[in-house]
């Protein structure tokens, strides 16, 4: 697979490098790592750093900046970043009020994340951790145990970032967040596969007349290989999956993802968006806030997932503040 891409071992760096000079307002990179942090940080508030492999971008330091991530760490592709490297984060984004770490569900995300804490903790600073595990077509998979944390990670870090902008103590920020990853879901199709650079190999195989349904965000497979169908009924099949989970009612109130996963264009999105969108009213459910567009990708993949966040007035409020990040803006 073609990639535009100079030496394999390098293509982390120079990502880095490149969205620093593209965006010089938002952030700065760390000299010596591979963390960006937000440039004029709040005094006297909560932290708030996450991070994971690259690849998935603009997740993760795409979403730094006011109102969401002070810092994002970035590992190699499909790799968990160091505990380290995550130090350095929290260390450069703590004003005294704490630091919380978002952390999606894969094995060594949540080992490193929770190794950095410790050594943060001996150095004086207090940190929380909220893990996200989102997905609900997968448990227990090759990279986890329990479920996978996918582009729901997104939604945590808007209203965990939020609630620190506003003051909230690093407990009741951890709370909020915690009760974000108890009411998202997601699930994910895909119609290619990605590959990691040098790899020289696709992350599963599929027929041309084939979909894989459920992957997740590092190319792995996904619960099940079916033939290619509309986005209707791709849709329809989505929400079968992800709102029984939620115990949505008629008159409950949304936020929604559809999220391409790297390779897929916005029309296509859109399609899916439309349907999906049908749906939730025929339910009797309120989209309050829909995003349409790559927020979590797995590099090249081709195919969407679909994320739902069930609100309440206060998780609504979060969702909804000002935040301004080169991925996400909403402005006052």
């Amino acid at each position: 697979m073609k990639k535009i891409i100079n030496q394999p071992d390098d293509v982390v760096s120079q990502m880095l490098d490149g969205m620093v000079k593209a965006h010089p307002e938002s952030y700065e990179r760390l000299e010596g790592t591979t963390v960006l942090v937000r440039k004029n940080l709040s005094d006297n508030k909560v932290g708030i750093v996450s991070g994971g492999g690259s690849g998935h971008e603009p997740a993760h330091a795409g979403f730094v900046g006011e109102g969401m991530l002070d810092a994002a760490v970035s590992g190699e592709v499909f790799t968990s970043p160091t505990p380290d490297q995550m130090l350095e984060a929290i260390k450069a984004v703590d004003q005294g009020a704490g630091v919380l770490l978002i952390t999606k569900n894969y094995t060594g995300d949540v080992m490193n994340f929770e190794m950095a804490a410790e050594m943060a903790e001996d150095e004086g600073i207090s940190v929380e951790q909220v893990i996200v595990n989102d997905d609900v077509a997968v448990e227990d998979s090759t990279h986890t145990t329990g479920r996978r944390g996918v582009a729901g990670t997104i939604f945590v870090h808007k209203i965990a970032g939020a609630a620190a902008q506003e003051g909230k103590t690093l407990k009741e920020v951890k709370a909020l967040a915690d009760e974000v990853v108890q009411n998202v879901r997601s699930m994910g199709v895909a119609l290619h596969p990605a590959q990691v650079p040098g790899s020289g190999n696709p992350g599963f195989d599929i027929k041309e007349n084939e979909m894989e349904l459920g992957i997740g965000i590092h190319g792995e497979p996904g619960m099940e290989t079916i033939g290619l169908i509309s986005a209707d009924e791709l849709a329809e099949r989505l929400v079968e999956e992800v709102l029984p989970e939620l115990k949505l009612k008629q008159g409950d109130e949304t936020a929604v993802i559809v999220n391409g996963m790297g390779a897929t264009p916005l029309m296509e999105l859109y399609i899916l968006n439309n349907r999906i969108h049908d749906l939730l009213r025929e339910k009797g459910i309120k989209s309050e806030l829909t995003l349409v567009g790559n927020y979590m990708t797995a590099l090249e993949m081709a195919g969407a997932s679909l994320t739902v966040l069930k609100l309440t007035n206060v998780r609504k409020k979060y969702v909804t503040n000002p935040c301004q990040t080169i991925a996400w803006t909403i402005n006052d």
